[in-house]
């Protein structure tokens, strides 16, 4: 279990009597900026290679470890996100979605379950994620495909074709690839969503508890850290992101600061959480002039 291991499997829950989001970053203690700024030694640059060699391999065991039992399911994100409601039976279409990053299927099930006018392509970096998900009683060939893949460095349209693709979600999984490598993950995300196609994306927040709660020689870079076990975590601000997604080719449609409160029950503490929760667009190419 990692040091943020209990924060982070609180994630996927929202829905809180103390949360509001907005453009501003939330406002640091004296105690919390004093820890930032005295936290300055980094990983040696040895062992971030390492880190970086062995990224599938860490989250491989990561779920070895933890099989389907670390996420809770995703019921949320039709409330959050009313994009993923949109079946299109009026069109008689089927809405259809790349789940990025998809994990053992705490976001695609609940979909599933929720909408039968939906076909889902689920992706994950580790394979034995990518197995618990064709383990599921619910994963159905007709309605799924599930396949291995590092959007980093794997061809994305080896199986999915260009411009397919209605929706795209990125839920707490662009803060798990290395910086200098986000860039080419969107591009090919990008590349397999139609004109008019949405991504839509939350992740962990700059400030976020999870990372002030980092012990000094976590550090990996300016915003970026490495897990006990291995895993790593970037940490958002909304211009970092607008800027990441601008490269790729997309607009900007909404990117704001989710701030709440979770309860920790096992610590007796009450957290702040931050999170970016946004929206970005692939543009209709506009008609020239005949």
């Amino acid at each position: 279990m990692s040091v943020t291991g209990d924060l982070d499997s609180l994630e996927s829950s929202p829905a809180s009597p103390h949360q509001s989001s907005g453009l501003s970053e939330r406002t640091l203690t004296s105690e919390e900026l004093e820890k930032l700024r005295n936290d300055r030694v980094l990983v040696s640059d040895f062992k971030q290679q390492k880190l970086e060699m062995d990224a599938q391999k860490n989250w491989d065991l990561f779920y070895k470890r933890n099989t389907t039992n670390f996420f809770k399911d995703r019921h949320w994100t039709t409330r959050e996100f009313e994009e993923l409601k949109n079946c299109r039976e009026s069109q008689g279409q089927k809405l259809v979605l790349l789940e990025a990053g998809c994990g053992v299927g705490n976001c695609i099930f609940p979909l599933l379950e929720e909408d039968l006018s939906i076909f889902i392509y689920a992706c994950d970096f580790s394979p034995r994620a990518v197995e618990f998900v064709k383990q599921n009683a619910l994963y159905c060939t007709k309605r799924c495909l599930a396949f291995q893949c590092d959007l980093t460095k794997d061809d994305l349209q080896a199986t999915i074709q260009v411009e397919t693709v209605d929706v795209a979600t990125l839920i707490f999984v662009l803060s798990a690839i290395h910086p200098d490598k986000m860039q080419k993950a969107l591009e090919q995300i990008y590349k397999v969503l139609r004109p008019g196609g949405i991504v839509l994306f939350r992740d962990y927040g700059l400030y976020d508890h999870a990372m002030l709660r980092f012990k000094s020689g976590n550090k990996l870079g300016e915003s970026f850290y490495v897990r006990q076990d291995g895993t790593r975590s970037f940490f958002f601000s909304r211009e970092y992101l607008a800027g990441l997604f601008q490269q790729a080719g997309f607009e900007t449609l909404v990117n704001e600061y989710v701030l709440r409160e979770t309860v920790n029950k096992k610590e007796g503490l009450c957290v702040p959480r931050v999170f970016l929760q946004s929206k970005f667009l692939k543009s209709v190419p506009s008609l020239s002039p005949a």
